[in-house]
């Protein structure tokens, strides 16, 4: 095939951006473009996919003010897939139901704007339509997607965007003979959580809250019934003893959140 010969586009002071799905037509354009913003080589495969839509959904940025007659050609995109929850690599960041064979996650695979287009809002745009999608999705838990580790704009708008860095892949990339390590970052959605998210953290809490307060409650009565009968005094207080709180501070640490 041709290589595609794209014209660097001129952005006018107040571009009208839209968001489509990505079309066959897009094939060429979309090839270039993953050249053109990516280190890595993709096989024609997986272009065929993404404008085939074939297990890949797709979304395509395009700049209506363009006067040069391309008010049509891609200026960014996006691609994800769907994958089941419990074939993931971020199954230990769930808290879901392993006997479901229906939970999912959304995958991103590429994220990419043409140079001029950049800190435009496009790629945060993107990214919003990925989330619209994941939510509209009833069997959806999250959101996720790896980042190169020195790619810190990517970092800086995915945490601006709540996803959460829960992992650093050592090695993960390897490009041009040398190994570069990446991020895994995971946005929840439809009510998914990390197994230690805070709402977890409070259960774990008020568990042994309460069961420390029924152990003392219980000591005490027994101390009572030991001791002789003296006269009532006004107030009484309990405090939580030494080991009970000790007790508390272990279990909380065994979770480990990120």
């Amino acid at each position: 095939m041709e290589k595609y010969s794209m014209v660097i586009p001129k952005v006018a002071s107040n571009p009208t951006i839209c968001y489509r799905p990505i079309r066959p037509s897009d094939l060429a354009i979309l090839e270039q473009l993953h050249a053109d913003v990516f280190p890595i080589r993709y096989e024609s495969e997986f272009f065929q996919n993404v404008v085939n839509a074939r297990d890949i959904v797709s979304w395509g940025a395009v700049d209506r003010s363009r006067s040069d007659g391309c008010s049509d050609e891609l200026i960014g995109f996006v691609t994800a897939r769907i994958v089941l929850a419990k074939e993931s690599e971020i199954g230990d960041f769930l808290s879901y139901d392993s006997s479901r064979s229906d939970q999912t996650l959304v995958y991103i695979l590429t994220l990419g704007v043409v140079e001029t287009y950049r800190n435009l809002g496009i790629a945060a745009s993107l990214i919003g339509e990925v989330i619209k999608y994941a939510s509209s999705i009833q069997s959806c838990l999250a959101i996720y997607l790896h980042v190169i580790s020195y790619n810190n704009p990517a970092i800086h708008l995915y945490k601006k965007m709540s996803f959460k860095c829960v992992r650093r892949l050592h090695g993960f990339y390897l490009i041009n003979g040398q190994h570069y390590d990446s991020y895994l970052f995971v946005y929840y959605v439809n009510g998914g959580r990390s197994p230690c998210s805070p709402l977890e953290l409070l259960k774990v809490a008020a568990t042994y809250m309460r069961s420390g307060l029924r152990s003392v409650a219980a000591r005490l009565r027994r101390n009572e019934e030991k001791m002789p009968r003296w006269p009532k005094c006004k107030e009484t207080r309990c405090l939580i003893t030494t080991q009970c709180r000790r007790n508390l501070t272990t279990e909380c640490s065994e979770c480990s959140c990120v």
